[in-house]
């Protein structure tokens, strides 16, 4: 196990020495497994872990490579070349992960650094688990048979166990040494030729419990397939355009920045985000029009689709249509008029109001590619749907956000305050019900635009004891919310969303 976790320590320290914060073995082989993970698994972790869920796997490499460090320390006790054979294995495993998921070849310095470390750890302690100089006179077979010298090797395998800890530490600490802080800070603020209309007063109730209106940068809700975020300086990013255009075309972050910039109040839902859940968040996005770059290239008749790429190997597929339609389709360099913090995508990213993320939302971007559906994008390749005729719109949702579900609220007069969201569309009247009785309108917030939230409130009258609230909302099309409960894993595409009237229960004191 001393071997495996110092294995894994170098080269963890290596891929932060040489820059290369994917050719780390244990993260390599991490989003390997993502990415070959069945799609009802991966829908199962979504829904049962939510943003824990790359937590979750990495407990679970940890506690496997545990066990697979333990059974080949049984092993080579007796038969030290079968050891050494297997933690040259999973040296190969490492090496072979890196090589498909690092972004360069320089990486693999890494998985053979790491492979070295754990033959040469194992073997060093093997030997010094054995009492020198001990003789086979007594019928032993094998030096194996030796008896332990305890307390020589309890030393050598704390000092080992110190060593990967330190060794470790480094490598967290490198990898962090990219610039990407420098590049962002270096960028300063970002000031749209074309700005957002204010918010107005009245858009949110915050001082009710509904969030505000615009999310802080740092609390918007992240959701990717990434163990470690990518990291790319604005000076190293170019963004190519390719495929079915008439002129290819390239673009440094800085042209991008000279051009005049817009901004766009949108509203982001993850596919992922339960009822009533928490991944739905709203900014200033700023940034130069996708449609503006795509007409400089000439976009081939024929052409469905853009392809973004990520500097991760991360493709999503996105309609043109989509693009075209969408008020606000960006290609975006910052939110709040900050830049994007690296993991919501620093340098570049895109957003299009309307559809999930996973249809339209490429960080890290570095291509946007025009194609047909022929091409086949991430998700779309594990079975998601998002390619006509879904398309993947987000759904009409809304929550309560006040009273908290179980809650003890004093007094008599409780309001309720909410969310609801229907991008593209916007709300047109969101009602509450008490105890499963009669609808009551509640009311609206101050409307920003179709693509964004809206909050709404009723304040009610209620006796003392245990209550049961539940809202509805309304688009401006009069659609009405879908009552039937439905997760993130449906029948029909996977996943669609989820569907459902969002009720908590609390108590008055």
């Amino acid at each position: 196990m001393l071997a495996v976790g110092a294995a894994l320590a170098v080269g963890h320290l290596a891929a932060g020495v040489l820059r290369v914060a994917d050719a780390s073995p244990f993260l390599a082989v991490g989003n390997a497994a993502i990415d070959r993970t069945p799609a009802p698994v991966k829908d199962f972790a979504i829904a049962r872990f939510g943003t824990n869920d790359k937590a979750a796997l990495l407990i679970g490499m940890a506690v496997m490579l545990v066990l697979a460090g333990a059974a080949i320390g049984l092993i080579a006790r007796r038969a030290p070349s079968i050891g050494l054979a297997a933690v040259g294995v999973l040296g190969a495993v490492g090496g072979a992960a890196v090589y498909e998921q690092s972004s360069r070849r320089l990486g693999l310095l890494a998985p053979v650094a790491a492979l070295l470390a754990g033959l040469a750890v194992l073997g060093w302690l093997l030997r010094r688990a054995r009492v020198p100089g001990a003789d086979e006179a007594d019928g032993a077979a094998s030096p194996l048979l030796r008896p332990f010298q305890r307390r020589r090797f309890l030393v050598g395998a704390l000092g080992v166990a110190a060593g990967t800890a330190v060794t470790g530490a480094g490598g967290f600490a490198l990898a962090g040494r990219s610039g990407v802080e420098a590049s962002r800070r270096a960028i300063g603020a970002l000031v749209p030729a074309v700005p957002a209309p204010p918010i107005p007063r009245g858009a949110a109730f915050p001082e009710l419990g509904t969030p505000h209106f615009i999310t802080p940068i740092a609390d918007f809700y992240r959701i990717d397939i990434n163990l470690a975020v990518p990291r790319l300086r604005a000076e190293d990013a170019v963004l190519a355009i390719t495929g079915m255009v008439d002129r290819p075309m390239s673009f440094t972050f800085e042209e991008i920045r000279s051009m005049p910039l817009v901004e766009k109040t949108i509203t982001l839902t993850c596919v992922s985000n339960p009822v009533g859940g928490p991944y739905v968040s709203t900014a200033n996005f700023v940034g130069v029009p996708l449609i503006t770059l795509l007409d400089q290239a000439g976009v081939q008749p024929g052409a469905t689709q853009m392809v973004g790429h990520s500097v991760d190997g991360f493709t999503v597929g996105t309609p043109l249509q989509a693009i075209r339609d969408a008020d606000g389709a960006l290609l975006v360099i910052g939110m709040n008029r900050e830049p994007l913090l690296p993991e919501h995508g620093f340098p570049m990213r895109t957003v299009v109001p309307g559809l999930y993320g996973y249809v339209s939302a490429t960080k890290w971007v570095t291509e946007l590619e025009l194609a047909t559906y022929d091409v086949k994008p991430y998700w779309v390749r594990r079975g998601w749907d998002g390619q006509p005729p879904g398309v993947a719109p987000i759904k009409l949702s809304s929550r309560i956000d006040a009273p908290g579900a179980f809650q003890k609220v004093p007094g008599a007069d409780v309001t309720v305050a909410g969310t609801a969201w229907a991008q593209g569309r916007g709300i047109k009247r969101v009602e509450v019900r008490f105890d499963d009785g009669e609808w009551e309108p509640a009311e609206l917030g101050v409307a920003v635009n179709p693509n964004t939230w809206r909050m709404f409130r009723l304040a009610k009258a209620l006796t003392p004891g245990q209550h049961k609230v539940a809202c509805r909302a309304v688009d401006a099309e009069d659609n009405m919310q879908a009552e039937e409960r439905l997760g993130v894993i449906t029948p029909g595409p996977t996943p669609d969303g989820a569907t459902g009237w969002h009720s908590i229960v609390f108590t008055v004191v």
